[in-house]
């Protein structure tokens, strides 16, 4: 599946910053309204430790809805990996602007830019391999296509965005259907031109599948020495994903036995957002 780009998203991100906005600010923010309604400030925002940055586009409408006078001063962009106590970008505008905007601002770059960088993390470590990683849909709900977008800012890569653009047929799945070759061949009458991915888990339900006619093959949990079987097996004929059970110490094991991708929840599941930090001067 191609990679989502911030052509895809504009209205996304837009949507995405009305709902942050309406459940921070609500009615109104009662704190501004302590400042002279006619002052102007500027801040800068600063990263404290080391990071990929994702999530440039969700700050400027944040700032664009909030009050289109505030001028919004990138200093980097999407992907870059940034230093600790770098300046990401620098406000300038209505005092009052630039403090009801922060925490929503923060909120959505310290999230993509967390995702971004253990993105680039697990990229970096099967650099050279050929190998693709893919998120999963273990998203936050209502964030899904940004925590995808920020996958791409961190080098990895997108798999399908949910249960209607591609088919990934499961265990279960193969069982309602009463097996895998009846399985690919309902898919294939559902929505020809649909990508088939089917998971198996052995070397003869590979088998199965290839000779199905799947687009793509999960091996699921499978040893090392099965995935280079897999491969060889398959010999070009569907592309190969590893998945399930894959770590940091086995991670560049898996990429090379020849599999085309990996997947991996962690990739948007377990993150940490980035410590970010505003500083306001007038």
């Amino acid at each position: 599946m191609p990679n989502l780009t911030l052509a895809d998203l504009s209205a996304e991100i837009d949507a995405n910053v009305r709902r942050a906005l309406a459940e921070d600010v609500g009615s109104g923010d009662i704190t501004a309204q302590l400042i002279p309604v006619e002052r102007l400030a500027h801040a800068s925002v600063i990263t404290r430790e080391e990071a990929v940055i994702s999530g440039t586009a969700w700050v400027d409408a944040v700032f664009r809805q909030v009050d289109p006078r505030v001028a919004v001063h990138w200093q980097v962009a999407d992907g870059d990996r940034v230093g600790a106590d770098r300046v990401l970008f620098h406000l300038e505008g209505p005092a009052r602007a630039l403090l009801t905007g922060e925490r929503s601002a923060l909120n959505f770059l310290q999230l993509l830019s967390g995702v971004a960088t253990r993105c680039r993390h697990y990229a970096d470590m099967v650099d050279g391999t050929g190998v693709r990683l893919l998120d999963t849909r273990k998203t936050i709900p209502g964030l899904r296509l940004a925590q995808k977008y920020a996958v791409t800012c961190g080098g990895c890569h997108n798999h399908r965005i949910g249960l209607y653009d591609a088919f990934l047929i499961k265990e279960n799945h193969i069982a309602a259907c009463g097996g895998i070759a009846e399985a690919v061949a309902a898919a294939h009458r559902i929505a020809p031109g649909k990508p088939v991915e089917i998971e198996v888990e052995s070397l003869d339900e590979l088998e199965q599948a290839l000779l199905a006619g799947a687009d793509i093959v999960m091996l699921d949990e499978l040893s090392l020495d099965d995935m280079r079987t897999a491969v060889a097996i398959n010999g070009g004929r569907a592309k190969l994903e590893a998945s399930g059970g894959i770590s940091d110490e086995t991670l560049r094991s898996v990429a090379e036995t020849g599999v085309d991708y990996i997947s991996i929840g962690a990739l948007t599941k377990h993150v940490r957002a980035v410590d970010l930090s505003m500083r306001l001067r007038q």
